[in-house]
């Protein structure tokens, strides 16, 4: 899945190739994933709209339009869901089978494809209501994250999934967090000593800049070529040799780990993976 370094690499590459486009036409190709917001309604908002801006919130994108009338701003929520994608192509080039949405933009169209359908592109901004602190921003502070994890028992790799406590860490990157942390992912939330706090208040936004910086170095094909070159984690056929993860024990279970040689271990907390050195991160 997606996840805020990734969003946020989009949003940087969309966000050059957004602003001034106007939307001509509105394709709707299913309509479940503009849920709530109704397929009429949708339409009716977006066609003559004028791209003015282009934002990230956590996992999702926020597109700024100027409707055809004028008046206030509109907020279009995107998520990309499981393996959603949203990009610009030509207008010759074919629309993919899943292409969920397609807005016409004269020489190019925006396309938000999503094969499993887990994404969304909405007018309903309510999924961002109640999310914690942008975890790169000066609003995430050592303190506030020690006082919310005082609060919670459960195991901090779980307590980290959580949006309200810092908005847009995901599985994959708290995993890398608690290890560069030295910190057991079974450890209760709550029990973290405030030396263990600041380290992985500084983990978690040092992976994530670094996945960022990395995500930012891989070109993006806006022309609706064969690869579009997205930043995603995962084995991707095709991608150029410098195309190369840098995890170190998400997913790599059995392998050796980067500091002390022990097998990667993984366990399923709250129904997802986690990876984790036995030496390295004990309780």
């Amino acid at each position: 899945m997606p996840e805020l370094p990734e969003v946020e690499v989009l949003v940087r590459h969309l966000r050059r190739a957004l602003p001034g486009k106007t939307v001509r036409k509105v394709q709707v190709n299913r309509a479940k994933s503009l849920r709530p917001t109704l397929e009429r309604s949708f339409r009716l908002a977006l066609t003559g709209a004028k791209f003015k801006a282009l934002t990230r919130r956590a996992k999702y994108l926020l597109f700024q339009l100027q409707p055809k009338g004028g008046g206030d701003r509109l907020t279009l929520l995107g998520h990309l869901g499981m393996t959603g994608r949203m990009f610009l192509a030509l207008k010759k080039a074919p629309i993919p089978k899943h292409a969920a949405v397609v807005l016409d933009l004269g020489r190019t169209n925006f396309i938000f494809e999503d094969t499993r359908y887990f994404g969304r592109l909405s007018l309903d901004l309510s999924a961002i209501n109640g999310l914690g602190p942008e975890p790169l921003t000066a609003n995430f502070t050592p303190e506030r994250f020690a006082r919310e994890l005082k609060r919670s028992r459960q195991p901090i790799k779980v307590k980290l999934l959580d949006q309200s406590l810092v908005a847009g860490v995901g599985n994959i990157y708290a995993s890398e967090a608690l290890f560069r942390a030295r910190i057991s992912p079974k450890k209760a939330a709550n029990r973290l000593t405030l030396a263990q706090v600041k380290r992985l208040h500084g983990a978690v936004r040092e992976v994530l800049a670094e996945a960022i910086q990395f995500g930012s170095t891989v070109p993006i094909n806006l022309d609706g070529g064969k690869s579009d070159g997205l930043f995603y984690f995962g084995s991707v056929p095709g991608t150029p040799d410098y195309y190369e993860e840098r995890l170190r024990v998400y997913d790599r279970t059995g392998t050796p780990c980067p500091k002390c040689g022990t097998s990667i271990r993984r366990v399923v907390q709250a129904a997802r993976s986690t990876f984790f050195c036995p030496t390295c991160q004990k309780i």
